[in-house]
């Protein structure tokens, strides 16, 4: 029986031997995630002393307030190792409404695209070019 597997796995092999698959693909980073959401405004942030300024291949990883229990817990900062290429970008609590939404913090991409709301900006004058010459 496992004569006869390796047999038809060969022969389908062999038909697929001139296939040539080709693609490309464009990721793009996900909007942060909103984690929690509760009706009451979270302590004011702890000043955390943290030891080393700076540290060779490590970014710091601002403490926050979680809601647990139906109390405000603060959960410390760390360290975290740096990715390569990416920055990190601290979580926030963001006011939406009568609400309050903690935004998970996340790692962009060194020198990636800047995201604007373009809606507030006056528009650019257009540029012309004369492509005659």
């Amino acid at each position: 029986m496992k004569l006869a597997h390796l047999v038809v796995a060969s022969a389908l092999a062999g038909s697929l031997g001139g296939c040539v698959v080709r693609g490309s693909a464009h990721i793009v980073a996900p909007e942060p995630i909103a984690v929690v959401e509760v009706d009451e405004e979270p302590p004011a942030p702890r000043t955390e002393t943290v030891v080393y300024t700076s540290r060779p291949g490590f970014t710091w990883i601002e403490g926050r307030w979680v809601r647990a229990g139906g109390r405000w817990d603060w959960r410390g900062g760390f360290w975290e190792r740096e990715r390569a290429n990416m920055q990190w970008e601290q979580g926030r609590w963001d006011r939406r409404g009568n609400r309050h939404v903690w935004v998970e913090g996340h790692w962009n991409a060194r020198g990636g695209t800047e995201v604007r709301d373009h809606r507030s900006e006056p528009a650019p004058p257009p540029t012309v070019r004369d492509h005659r010459h």
